[in-house]
């Protein structure tokens, strides 16, 4: 499916600039020569580069798209969600990814996630695990909640059993989902279909971890914002003879994290060794298949253009990225933001946090600020009306299946705007339509 192409800029420049303005897609040239050049040059350089002036590394091409502008700022939140090292125990690399690696572009961006390279040396792989058990506890229950923040929840091993947690289906071999209540107890109950009691413990769950991953609210009273902002863990286990082994059986790539300190290069160095050779391949067939979810099984055209902008960007497709590149800046796309942070204030809703209404309620107004100025007309009118009512709910600390029916029917209106936006100028470039064309022909 993926391809490389060569590419000329000039020719690609001309090609992108008339595509954009039959579209009405604000283009800046001089800034689209730029990255053009800039990632036609990185093709010929060393795969991964290091920004001497602020310490960020990472893959080339990635970070073409990394403005240090708030660098403090995801440094501030990254000492919230990061792992701390263990001297001769536990080594970790932390980095952004998603939205706010991709800072110089996404002027809208959704939360602020993380991906943390975590190494435990220990004598056996059990040991690595009941480590693993403890690092991540302690950060959780030290960063339970806070004036600026807020856990959410944790995700670490899975179900062994199909049955009811806390009124909830769960279905065998599903990631277990643990709430800071769960974690402080250490275990919690499943009600199995034949009408048993079964206990999950904490421990147990850490023995076969598989993905993981860590959840909060945070707070920025200064700017007065709410975000999402999550910690994606790759751990590894290296034992005494020096081998590395993925806890969750796959050694995760790098072509799309920037690393926040270059202290972590020396293992990073020592674990992308070990990242298959195929690795490029296998990422862009993933993310392949997540292009193929957002089109066709759960349409989701913001998300999915998002996904196309790294394949096209590491496949050589020049052209297409550069134009995706722009749809980023469009003020339409502030709606993402808007749709992803009415999940944030939900998140907060109704129980304990330190974070305090008027963070919240502030948030609301900037929200529909946001809506005022990417939309007009009925559409404006109707998504204003729906942000009004939830802000008007979250004033009276919403707990009710009113305020659940609010939230759903916000975030769908908002979403089908950004939908339609993406949707109609991702269809509009004949060879971004002829490429979902092909990825839809393979379902």
């Amino acid at each position: 499916m993926s391809e490389n192409k060569e590419t000329h800029p000039a020719a690609d420049l001309q090609q992108i600039v008339e595509s954009a303005h039959r579209l009405g897609v604000e283009l800046n040239e001089v800034e689209a020569m730029q990255w053009l050049t800039a990632i036609s040059a990185a093709r010929s350089e060393s795969e991964v580069t290091v920004d001497t002036r602020t310490g960020v590394f990472g893959h080339k091409v990635t970070l073409l798209d990394f403005s240090a502008e708030d660098l403090a700022y995801f440094r501030q939140i990254g000492s919230l969600v990061e792992i701390p090292d263990r001297p001769g125990v536990v080594e970790t690399a932390l980095a952004l990814s998603g939205s706010a690696a991709h800072s110089k572009i996404q002027t809208y961006p959704g939360d602020c996630d993380y991906f943390e390279r975590i190494n435990i040396k220990t004598e056996s792989k059990e040991a690595a695990c009941s480590v693993l058990a403890e690092i991540i506890r302690e950060k959780a229950l030290a960063t339970a909640d806070g004036p600026t923040y807020q856990l959410i929840e944790v995700k670490m091993g899975s179900y062994p059993m199909d049955g009811v947690k806390d009124g909830e289906s769960v279905r065998k071999g599903t990631p277990i989902s643990w709430s800071p209540e769960d974690i402080r107890s250490g275990d919690f109950k499943v009600f199995t279909e034949d009408g048993r009691t079964k206990v999950v413990s904490w421990e147990t769950a850490a023995l076969d971890p598989g993905w993981c991953k860590m959840d909060w609210v945070v707070a920025d009273p200064v700017r007065g914002k709410l975000a999402n902002a999550s910690n994606m863990f790759d751990i590894t286990w290296e034992a005494p003879d020096g081998s590395i082994t993925p806890l969750d059986g796959y050694l995760d790539p790098y072509f799309q994290e920037v690393y926040l300190e270059a202290e972590a290069i020396p293992l990073f160095s020592k674990l992308v060794k070990h990242v298959s050779s195929d690795a490029l391949e296998e990422y862009v067939e993933q993310l392949e298949g997540e292009v193929r979810k957002y089109i066709v099984k759960d349409p989701n055209y913001g998300k999915a253009a998002k996904r196309m902008y790294n394949i096209f960007r590491l496949t050589g497709r020049y052209e297409e990225a550069a134009y995706v590149r722009e749809l980023f800046d469009e003020p339409t796309t502030a709606l993402y933001q808007v749709w992803s942070v009415i999940r944030t204030i939900d998140d907060l809703a109704g129980g304990r946090t330190g974070i305090s209404k008027d963070t919240q309620l502030q948030q609301a107004d900037g929200l529909i600020l946001s809506v005022v100025e990417a939309l007009e007309g009925d559409q404006e009118t109707e998504i204003v009306k729906h942000l009004l009512r939830l802000r008007n709910s979250l004033a009276k600390d919403p707990q009710d299946e009113t305020w659940v029916m609010q939230v759903e029917t916000t975030r769908a209106e908002v979403m089908n705007v950004v939908n339609n936006f993406f949707e109609e100028r991702l269809k509009s470039l004949p060879s971004i339509q002829s490429y979902m064309d092909e990825i839809q022909e393979e379902v």
